[in-house]
């Protein structure tokens, strides 16, 4: 049965003044869609979002809503009202408010950890967070939009709230940053590339294998449009001077290709090009050990109940180690790393720091950001145009572009800037010198995804000692080699590997636990936890279910038949490939040439679609012969 469409744009157009963004763009919202939205930095996700909510007027094109179809938003910003509570924020704007909420309450409020009887002016920006989400969540309307949903959520809450978009009957787009998140709940991608709205009909998971292609299509496309070019060239430098005058037309055709040409090539460089960065030259320090905590206890009074942080806790951070800390929100992360950087004295035993290293600290809440000072004089408080980045010279507004900002903002106030913009800013200059000891508390929140894979390069070429607090599981898995797991009430385990290691070693520890009382972390922390062991084959499936022997009819058919239609594509584009090689063809049989230009792209996306599907069927049919 076909889903039920939703929404629907045709060839519509936005223009900001001079400057389009969307030209010829269309796109369906149906009913269980679950799409994520990607694209770079001001490649218009947000007036997109604003087009499917009806705030975005269309400047050209029509936009069209199925009756009674309600579009809601997750907000970014909440503003409290004096003495409102967070029963009555939630449910304030609700369709239907006769019956009983005690279902939403259970379902959605109590698993992101939220008490209705708070006050919404006395919540944190964590909870304020939480709080916009569940009042998106409990209205369910028929096309929900998140921007940006796992920002300051535990990992125990992103997991549930996956499952919970899984099972969400409407439709969902969404952006975000976190990777692991979009692969999950995702079915579809909405790719906006230069001012092209993209679709891969799959989810994020394979949103590299798709864009990939699409990119190397392009490439040959270009390289074919050269061949092209190179031939109208040659025959406009040969021809007589009369000629030329006859063929005025096909010379300016020429020239506008040329220009098309040249911009089209330099689009696709800017899409490709990234950073590089040269690793730092790390300064030899004597000490191998970085930092020492010796049985060190650390607790608060809150609510007059003692908060345990730290219990005799005893840890030994090496140079060149590469940590990850997860755990809920209050769990004692932040104030282990202010223990670490001398902002907090412990209540009892003693943390030593190697008197010789220098480190950076990247703090969530941006307290080294003056609001009053320009972007440039933040980055060189000496005046000067110049800073030194790992070692080398650097331009301030050069280095500003490679984190993604336009030059001509050096002279901004930071208080102007986003969330995002603002974390941009503390990265660079937290990563311009960042020491033997990297230290970066929560720096994906409010990060676009551009960014994030710069930070991740960046990562891989430091040295040092790195210690991150996240609550991205994929940034994680790309960037740390141990994990610290912050379980609270001072009880703190250690993992080797990234977030996936973990959780495999968790599950596992969970699975054959045969004590209640677990190893704390001061006996584990140099060693490797006998539970933390990867497994090396994975459980075997329930007998419960029936396996099949062997590939049905239809699929066993499919793939006994599918390497002759890979082999006569082959065949086909290799000669299309001949054909097109001719430099004659195009003068010759213009429309012979653009036909074959045309089957060429076609038959290598059926080539890749054939490979691929052959792939799918040979792992079942392997999975099902070792079963």
């Amino acid at each position: 049965m076909a889903a039920t469409l939703l929404l629907n744009v045709q060839k519509a157009a936005i223009r900001f003044g001079d400057k389009t963004l969307f030209e010829d763009l269309s796109f369906n919202i149906c009913d269980g869609d679950k799409i994520c939205l990607v694209g770079k930095n001001g490649a218009g996700k947000t007036t997109l979002m604003n087009i499917i909510t009806g705030q975005r007027e269309l400047d050209d094109g029509l936009r069209w809503q199925l009756q009674d179809t309600v579009v809601g938003y997750l907000q970014q910003d909440v503003v409290p009202k004096a003495g409102q509570t967070v029963y009555e924020y939630i449910f304030e704007e609700l369709r239907n408010q006769d019956g009983s909420h005690d279902y939403k309450i259970d379902r959605v409020i109590a698993p992101l950890e939220l008490d209705i009887k708070d006050r919404m002016d006395a919540l944190s920006g964590g909870q304020l967070r939480r709080a916009a989400l569940a009042r998106a969540l409990v209205e369910e309307p028929e096309i929900l939009l998140l921007d940006e949903p796992t920002n300051h959520l535990d990992l125990d809450i992103i997991e549930w709230l996956e499952q919970y978009l899984k099972g969400y009957r409407g439709a969902v787009v969404c952006v975000s940053h976190d990777k692991m998140f979009l692969g999950t709940i995702s079915d579809k991608v909405f790719w906006l590339d230069r001012g092209k709205l993209k679709i891969c009909p799959r989810g994020f998971s394979y949103f590299d294998e798709w864009s990939t292609m699409l990119l190397e299509q392009e490439e040959r496309e270009l390289q074919k449009r050269q061949k092209v070019l190179e031939y109208e060239l040659e025959w406009a430098s040969r021809g007589v001077q009369g000629r030329r005058k006859r063929n005025v037309r096909r010379l300016d055709l020429m020239k506008s290709e040329r220009a098309k040409l040249k911009s089209d090539k330099n689009a696709l460089k800017r899409m490709l090009a990234k950073i590089e960065f040269t690793p730092m030259e790390e300064t030899e320090i004597a000490s191998k050990n970085i930092v020492e905590f010796h049985k060190v206890s650390k607790s608060y009074i809150e609510d007059g109940r003692e908060k345990i942080i730290l219990d005799k806790f005893s840890l030994r951070i090496q140079r060149g180690d590469r940590i990850g800390i997860i755990g809920k929100n209050g769990s004692g992360k932040t104030s282990f790393l202010k223990l670490m950087v001398n902002e907090l004295t412990p209540d009892m035993g003693r943390v030593k720091v190697a008197k010789e290293i220098n480190f950076s600290y990247f703090d969530q809440k941006r307290k080294d950001l003056k609001p009053d000072w320009s972007l440039h004089r933040t980055l060189c408080p000496n005046g000067s145009d110049y800073l030194d980045v790992m070692g080398k010279t650097r331009h301030v507004c050069g280095y500003l572009k490679d984190f993604l900002f336009d030059p001509r903002m050096a002279f901004q106030p930071v208080s102007t800037l986003s969330g995002g913009q603002k974390n941009r800013l503390m990265l660079a200059k937290v990563l311009a010198n960042p020491g033997h000891l990297l230290i970066l508390d929560e720096p994906t929140n409010d990060l676009d995804m551009d960014t994030l894979d710069m930070l991740e390069d960046i990562l891989a070429n430091y040295t040092g000692t790195l210690l991150v607090v996240s609550h991205d599981r994929d940034f994680l898995d790309q960037t740390v080699s141990r994990v610290l797991a912050f379980e609270g009430n001072g009880k703190i385990d250690g993992y080797i590997g990234g977030y996936q290691d973990y959780l495999e070693a968790r599950h596992k520890k969970d699975k054959d636990k045969e004590e209640d009382d677990e190893p704390h972390f001061e006996q584990i922390a140099i060693k490797q936890p006998k539970a933390a062991v990867k497994p090396v084959a994975k459980a075997p499936a329930p007998a419960s279910r029936k396996t099949p022997q062997k590939l049905s009819y239809k699929l066993q058919y499919e793939f006994d038949h599918l390497p002759k239609k890979i082999t006569a594509l082959e065949k086909e584009i290799e000669d299309i490939e001949q054909a097109l090689s001719d430099p004659n063809l195009f003068e010759r049989d213009a429309e012979a040439f653009h036909r074959l230009s045309r089957r060429l792209v076609a038959a290598g996306k059926e080539l890749d679609s054939a490979e691929h599907r052959w792939l799918v069927l040979d792992q079942m049919r392997t999975s099902i012969q070792e079963a």
